[in-house]
């Protein structure tokens, strides 16, 4: 890539925020930036960023933009903004999680304009978008992986190239469905095991020196599920209902059965009408312990 090209970054939230920072301070290349929210837009240019006056600044200003936003709804608005622009940039790095054959179609019809569309969504938690070290999926051709990969290094420790537009996705999608089911086992044993009389925190301590161990048990459950705190603005229910959807949907395409994952979104699903949309969503357990919000 090179040295002079300038970059953008549209989507400043939990996770944007902290990326765009990162990929501000971190590399070699002026960044203008972009977010609805004027202190986010103050936060970021505390790292080194410049403040762009809207989508189309960004635009008309960026050689590559980076998209972090809430889904594949907000990505087509904002990249329809991008190519209203009179100068436009060369690739668009979508960094959300979004439906894959929308991405794939997306990135067909930007293709036809010059236009390169590039997914490449995060995994781990807030604070590793705050350290850097973020686990990033990346679809793109093997050249573009190349020339993208040290801007993606400023934000990610762990870049991997997952194959064609939308592999990055699908490894994405995966990865979160995963994790829900095990949250849900693990507020499960939760459950029983303070049913039988066994402490929630003296419990998880003690799986993670068995075969159970895991980041998720580690990290996600000994935060919530082991002192029963499940604080809003983390990892909300709603967005966990929507990114299992995207996986039973992709499920659904390739005609794959997903008894176990479909058990799961029933049970988010039955969270949020419960009133717990908004709570970090292992607030689950709340339904599996027999509790409703009054």
């Amino acid at each position: 890539m090179s040295s002079n090209r300038t970059l953008g970054f549209i989507g400043l939230g939990v996770m944007g925020g902290p990326m765009c920072a990162n990929l501000a301070s971190r590399s070699e290349h002026d960044v203008i930036v972009f977010d609805l929210d004027t202190e986010a837009l103050q936060r970021v240019a505390a790292s080194g960023a410049k403040s762009g006056a809207s989508v189309i600044d960004v635009a008309e200003r960026a050689d590559v933009v980076f998209l972090s936003l809430p889904s594949i709804v907000q990505v087509e608005s904002v990249v329809a903004e991008i190519m209203s622009a009179p100068n436009r940039p060369s690739v668009i790095v979508d960094m959300s999680t979004s439906d894959v054959t929308r991405t794939r179609l997306l990135g067909e019809s930007l293709a036809r304009d010059g236009v390169e569309l590039v997914d490449a969504p995060v995994a781990r938690l807030r604070q590793a978008a705050k350290d850097g070290t973020l686990l990033i999926t990346v679809g793109a051709t093997a050249d573009r992986f190349f020339d993208l990969k040290p801007l993606l290094s400023c934000m990610g420790s762990d870049v991997v190239h997952a194959g064609a537009l939308g592999a990055g996705q699908v490894i994405k999608i995966l990865n979160n469905m995963v994790v829900f089911q095990t949250v849900n086992a693990l507020a499960e044993a939760r459950a029983i095991g303070t049913a039988a009389g066994v402490d929630p925190k003296l419990l998880f301590e003690t799986l993670t020196l068995g075969s159970a161990d895991s980041f998720v048990l580690r990290k996600s459950a000994m935060a919530t599920l082991a002192v029963d705190e499940f604080p809003v603005k983390t990892f909300p229910t709603l967005y966990a209902i929507k990114d299992l959807n995207l996986a039973l949907q992709l499920a659904r395409d390739k005609d794959v059965p997903t008894d176990s994952a479909d058990a799961t979104m029933t049970l988010l699903e039955a969270t949020r009408d419960a009133g717990y949309a908004d709570e970090y969503y292992p607030v689950m357990v709340k339904l599996i312990d027999g509790g409703t919000r009054k």
